[in-house]
């Protein structure tokens, strides 16, 4: 069972770093280029793209970012299927080889947001750059545990059932200071 999850992992990985490399390419950018966008490294991006390296949850942040796209819609593009119905089996589940930090993509891709469910262990926190946050609203729903978001200066503790709007991009960090997982839900809305 444990080698049908690596393969799994790997299997993502390898269809992250494919996606990468085509919105690279799609763009007309050199590894250079995206490196420059991103403050990834060249090399780094190369092992992505080649699915040599399982990128961290920042790492994704930021080259999602440079294509003006969520960590969620570009890891959604890596493994969705079409259609109106996402069952459980087929939504797409990553997980941070940092953190440990979990998050499956619930909404089919028919609508204009994005739905995530995030598990965050306990003890971990994972920051996002804010070019994460460029041209999109987000909401932060608690569903069990606590979370502590800080978003630039500001910082928010959150409980079970508390919901957050994220104001204008800023550098985020979402922690979990308690000794059991917190899970959320973040709603990515779409530019139309």
């Amino acid at each position: 069972m444990l080698d049908n999850l690596s393969s799994k992992e790997d299997d993502i990985n390898r269809r992250i770093g494919q996606r990468i490399k085509l919105e690279r390419e799609l763009r007309g950018w050199s590894l250079t280029d995206l490196a420059q966008q991103s403050g990834v490294s060249r090399a780094m991006i190369h092992k992505i793209e080649r699915g040599e390296s399982s990128p961290t949850a920042t790492l994704l942040a930021r080259l999602a970012g440079s294509f003006d796209m969520s960590m969620s819609q570009l890891i959604a593009q890596s493994e969705m299927q079409s259609g109106t119905l996402l069952t459980l089996a087929q939504q797409p589940v990553w997980q941070d080889p940092e953190t440990g930090y979990i998050r499956r993509h619930v909404s089919p891709q028919q609508i204009p947001a994005d739905l995530v469910s995030v598990e965050l262990p306990a003890g971990v926190s994972v920051p996002m750059p804010s070019i994460s946050y460029l041209s999109r609203r987000q909401l932060i729903w608690v569903i069990s545990g606590e979370l502590v978001f800080q978003e630039g200066e500001k910082t928010f503790e959150l409980e079970e059932g508390d919901c957050l709007a994220l104001g204008d991009p800023a550098d985020c960090v979402f922690i979990n200071r308690s000794e059991r997982a917190c899970r959320y839900a973040v709603l990515v809305l779409k530019p139309l």
